[in-house]
Order: C-alpha cells, then structure tokens, then sequence
C-alpha cells in the first residue's frame, strides 16, 4: 500500500526486512486511485518467482518465513495460539487502514474504557510468556501479526483520549518493555515502523467518513505535537542503526546521512511538490501562509535548498550537533516544511524523519 498506512502490508515488509532477503516493492494504491493493469484486490499481495501470486498477510509471513528464514518465526509452540488472540482481543470498530481499530462507525472514538480494557488484556498475554516478546526471549510471528496495530496504538490512542498511554510502564509494564525490545529490533526500528508525527497526522483524514477528525479531540491532537520533539530524540539509537546498515550495503551509515542521500536523490520530485504545494491556493500548505513568504517558487531554486538541507543534515550526522548560525532562513524553512510534509515510514525510516525533525526545529531558531 503505497502510504504505508495499511497494516496488514506492514506485517510482511517488516518480515522481508528480518529475514533480509531481496525484494522488489511495487506501491499499490487503496484509495481509489490508478493500479498497475495487472493487480487486483487489496495488499498485500506477493509474486512468487514461480508466478504464483499469494495475498493474505499472516498466509505469505508463514510462506516467507518458511522459504528463506527455516520456519524460526513459527517454532514457538503457542505462536498460532498467540496470533489469533489478536481478534478476541482488539475491540470492534470501524474498518480503516489509516486508523485501525480506533473509531465508532458514527466516527467516534471508541471509549476510553474500551481501549483500556484491550491494553490491560494485551499487557496480560505479554506476562503470559518470560518476555519481553509475545512468545519468549525472541521475536516470532506473533510479534509480527501484533506489531502494526499496537505501532498506531501507541501514537494514536494519546491523540484521542487524555492519558492513555500504552507505553506507560506504571500500567502495562509487558507492554511498555515490549515496545522497548521492538525499538532494539533494527529492521523495524530503522525502516519499518511509522512515527507519531505521522500517525498523528493521518488521524486528520479519519473520523467522519475521512473527512476529518471528531471535534471532541481536537485538543489532544494537537497538544500531541509538542511531545514529538522529544520523541524525535529519544528515538535516534546509533548502535541500532550500525547493526541495521551492517548487513545492508545500499544504507547509509548514520540516519542523518541516510536522510540526506534521500533527499538528494528524490531533490526533483521533492522540489516539485514543494513549489506545488506553497503555490496552490487549495492547498492547506499555502492557507498557512508561512511558506509561500521565505520559500522560492521556482523548482531549481528548490532543488539548490534541498541541497544545502542535505549538507546541513550530513553535517550535523558528522559532529552530533547543529549550528543553526550558518544556514539561510529559506534553509531553515525548506526543513519546518519538509518536517510537516513528511510520511513515516513512506518516505524514509524513523530515524532518519527524527533527524530532519531535530534539525527543523533547530534551525527555527535562525527566524525567530
């Protein structure tokens, strides 16, 4: 799914990427949008080198792991039982890849009474095993079926009600040393796993028919951004990201750096849909003013700040720290707007976001 918004896509990238084997990624898009002629169906879906294409999430984690991975992921004895706990344990609601398993049908959230009980009862399984992963001391299956949902939990589930956190460890200690052990795992910490800016952010396109968000919650969402900074850098772990790119040679060596390769390389699209987005009145990037004041409207002028953004990211990547004194104001605007652009894990992995949020709100202080 080419947002990474569906979870269910997200359960069999996360194991291509444990298991490290080659793949080719081709985004589909669940929103209406053009497909290749080819494809029908929802994702995920995976061809086989046979021919022989295959959907159904957990059918084709249980195939891949049984191809490349020797069936480890399965070899729990309770991992199935695990796995289907899921359905009796996660509440009813309305069906949404962006917001799963958080609204009412009349677009409400669910209680917060409702969502407490299904973290109580997920903390209850987690004891159930020594830890801190759902069947013991190593990630199996069940952490993959699990992971995607309990991801949006975490940044989701604090946007629609006052102090639920499902990584508090007061409450839900398995829970919250479950989540720890996964931010330790590299392939989803590094690439796979989505941040809270953007879980927050597609918050915005759920509630009533997509429309929008429930007034009711407004408040919480918002009063949720000041914490990503912060969020932001407890995430960055350089051992982890060391252990990551070690066995990936196309990665680059430290999450700044990687963001910069990424931007260089997409500079054209990048500055394309920044010129589009701060020159379109129906734009809500445009609405807001603030871009179309410091930003150039011409493309090659933005692919020139892209390029300096890079530096700056690459720079900071090298000596740990950012001097917000040696950039330009567009500079530093080009980073606050390319923060609030931003699709984790889309566009880049966690890390890497975290670093470019880091230094957007740094470089900020260069225009206040």
């Amino acid at each position: 799914e080419r947002h990474g918004w569906c979870p269910y896509s997200e359960r069999v990238w996360l194991t291509l990427e444990l298991i490290g084997e080659d793949y080719d990624t081709i985004r589909i898009d669940n929103t209406g949008g053009p497909r290749p002629s080819y494809y029908g169906g929802q994702t995920p879906q995976v061809r086989w080198p046979d021919g022989k294409q295959q959907g159904e999430s957990m059918d084709i984690v249980r195939e891949l792991d049984a191809k490349y991975n020797g069936g480890k992921f399965y070899q729990p004895g309770n991992v199935d039982e695990t796995i289907n706990a899921f359905r009796s344990i996660f509440p009813r609601a309305r069906p949404s890849s962006r917001a799963a398993f958080l609204f009412q049908y009349n677009g409400e959230p669910l209680w917060k009474s409702t969502f407490e009980t299904t973290l109580e009862e997920t903390n209850e399984l987690l004891g159930s095993s020594p830890g801190p992963f759902f069947c013991g001391a190593e990630l199996s299956a069940a952490d993959i079926a699990w992971a995607p949902f309990l991801e949006r939990y975490r940044y989701q589930l604090p946007c629609l009600h006052e102090g639920l956190e499902p990584d508090d460890r007061s409450k839900y200690p398995h829970l919250a040393a479950w989540y720890e052990a996964m931010d330790r795992v590299p392939a989803y910490a590094c690439r796979v796993k989505g941040d809270a800016g953007s879980w927050r952010k597609v918050l915005s396109m759920a509630g009533f028919g997509n429309a929008g968000i429930p007034p009711t919650v407004q408040g919480n969402i918002d009063s949720r951004i000041e914490t990503e900074v912060h969020l932001a850098g407890q995430c960055i772990d350089f051992e982890v990201w060391e252990d990551y790119a070690a066995t990936r040679p196309y990665v680059e060596s430290t999450p700044h750096v990687e963001a910069a390769v990424v931007i260089v390389r997409n500079r054209q699209a990048l500055a394309k849909d920044t010129v589009k987005q701060i020159t379109t009145s129906s734009s809500s990037y445009y609405q807001k003013g603030k871009w179309t004041e410091v930003l150039p409207s011409s493309e090659t002028d933005m692919q020139l700040l892209f390029r300096d953004l890079a530096q700056v990211l690459i720079d900071t990547g090298s000596s740990r720290q950012i001097s917000p004194a040696s950039c330009s104001k567009e500079v530093a605007c080009l980073a606050a707007f390319l923060d609030e652009r931003i699709c984790v894990p889309r566009d880049m992995g966690t890390m890497s976001a975290a670093c470019i949020k880091l230094v957007a709100q740094e470089l900020q202080k260069t225009v206040e």
